[in-house]
């Protein structure tokens, strides 16, 4: 029976990024995927800027880069064409280190995660392949695999098992775990085309459209390529939604079949839920497996990398340290809140898109003097978990900073969390912790200085562990903090 570290099941973008995250330390991590090879055509069409830093700490930014454009955000409008909400995403570098939002060709992201893979010489990948049943014995998992083509039974086996396995996911139930429904389930068709002309007149940006009689979205999305959405009434068929006359016709006021190839029809019940269970012993969900949305935000994709990019430093914590079920049930905890935020956030906007619900899709939105609404990108801390709930610096993001080399500090603690000290701490500090000082960097000083703290811990996913106020108490500080850092 061969014997891996970890065995991930499902190679999407979630699984790819958790595999490369992983493979980074070494491990020997098995694939497995139910499909010959990737979907070639459109799916998630937008990813932000923490995703952007995830994708930069793998180390496929330079080359995915050429491939995404910036989005520059979305406005909702009503039956009369008027702006009724706006959500304008400025093209100026955040506090991750990139720009806020942006819009890229799924099987493109999907290349460069597989492509990355083949430099890690543990990494192997068996597709064709799906899962039969796991069983977990004393300090390890069988998985029992069936090749889809020809039926032939193999037995594996790992210390982790991560599904990453869609909406449908086998991994969900063979866990026995249940998808709470958070209220919106709605269909809706989606239609990818790609310009055979240019098209000047169409949107430089997302339009949803707030009108109860057709709710419908319009994307702009990378180089010839747009899709709409639409809300699908009742008393129509399926079959008659997804026939070209009924196509052509619902995009008359844009496009005609001269203007642009139709690459992709398909319909879509759009939901919101999430998984009651994200973890049974050394078995763990991840992504579509765990939590559904709405695409109003373009979050759905970006949940799952949020999922890999906090599983995966702990996974990889308790391989080099022993097995903690204590740090491995953060998991759950810290990312359910912060993605049901998400959810929710999502939903507000659906009902809005809908023109039945609410204006009042988060606390971020605000009036101009037009009674026009603007809205603001939400940013969840993360739920209870590691660290202390007082501590206010706990659970927020990290920003990226230069260092004198003019290399990037998320270079410092891609692998194992890191202890930043500012100038007020001026007693040697064992070489041995993965440290750094902010000596003579004037941005992590003022960072200190916002934050009320004279040292801080940053976990591998570039949030807070947990911060320092005084000198005096850090001692016991670095104290209770040291298995992270040693």
């Amino acid at each position: 029976m061969n014997k891996h570290d970890i065995i991930i099941i499902g190679l999407g973008p979630t699984g790819g990024t958790l595999a490369n995250l992983l493979a980074l330390h070494g491990f020997s991590i098995l694939i497995i995927e139910k499909e010959k090879s990737f979907y070639p055509l459109p799916r998630a069409v937008h990813f932000d800027d923490e995703i952007m830093r995830v994708f930069q700490t793998i180390g496929i930014t330079n080359k995915f880069l050429k491939h995404t454009i910036i989005n520059k955000g979305t406005k909702f409008v009503n039956s009369k064409n008027k702006v009724v909400l706006d959500w304008p995403r400025p093209r100026l570098i955040t506090e991750n280190g990139w720009y806020p939002s942006y819009r890229f060709h799924q099987p493109d992201l999907e290349r460069k995660l597989r492509g990355r893979l083949k430099d890690f010489k543990k990494v192997s990948i068996m597709q064709n392949t799906k899962v039969i049943s796991l069983k977990e014995n004393k300090n390890s998992l069988k998985v029992v695999l069936e090749n889809v083509n020809n039926r032939k039974i193999k037995e594996v086996s790992s210390k982790y098992v991560v599904g990453c396995d869609g909406a449908n996911s086998t991994v969900r139930e063979l866990i026995k775990s249940k998808f709470q429904n958070l209220g919106f389930t709605q269909k809706w068709a989606v239609v990818d085309l790609i310009l055979k002309k240019d098209k000047k007149e169409l949107p430089d940006r997302t339009i949803q459209y707030s009108n109860p009689k057709q709710p419908a979205t319009y994307c702009r999305n990378v180089g010839k390529r747009r899709r709409w959405e639409f809300a699908i009434h009742n008393n129509i068929s399926e079959k008659k939604v997804l026939s070209n006359s009924y196509i052509w016709n619902f995009l008359k006021p844009w496009l005609n079949p001269r203007d642009a190839f139709m690459e992709r029809k398909t319909i879509y019940t759009f939901q919101s839920a999430i998984s009651k269970k994200w973890k049974k012993g050394r078995v763990f969900l991840a992504g579509d497996a765990a939590h559904l949305m709405p695409p109003f935000m373009g979050q759905g994709m970006c949940a799952g990398i949020r999922d890999a990019s906090n599983l995966a430093w702990k996974i990889a914590y308790c391989l080099k340290n022993n097995h903690s079920e204590k740090l491995l049930n953060t998991y759950q905890t810290e990312r359910y809140s912060n993605v049901k935020e998400y959810i929710k956030t999502t939903a507000k906007m659906g009902e809005f898109v809908n023109a039945i619900g609410t204006s009042n899709i988060t606390g971020e939105v605000s009036s101009t003097s037009d009674g026009q609404k603007s809205m603001k990108s939400i940013k969840p801390k993360l739920g209870k978990g590691l660290g202390k709930v007082q501590d206010k610096n706990r659970g927020k993001i990290f920003p990226q900073f230069k260092i004198k080399s003019g290399k990037s500090l998320d270079d410092k603690f891609s692998l194992k969390p890191i202890l930043i000290l500012s100038k007020e701490i001026k007693k040697n500090i064992s070489s041995k912790l993965n440290l750094i000082h902010s000596k003579n960097n004037k941005n992590l000083e003022k960072f200190f200085e916002n934050s009320n703290s004279i040292a801080v811990i940053v976990r591998p996913d570039r949030f807070i562990l947990s911060s320092c106020k005084s000198v005096k108490n850090f001692k016991y500080y670095l104290t209770k903090n040291l298995s992270f850092l040693a």
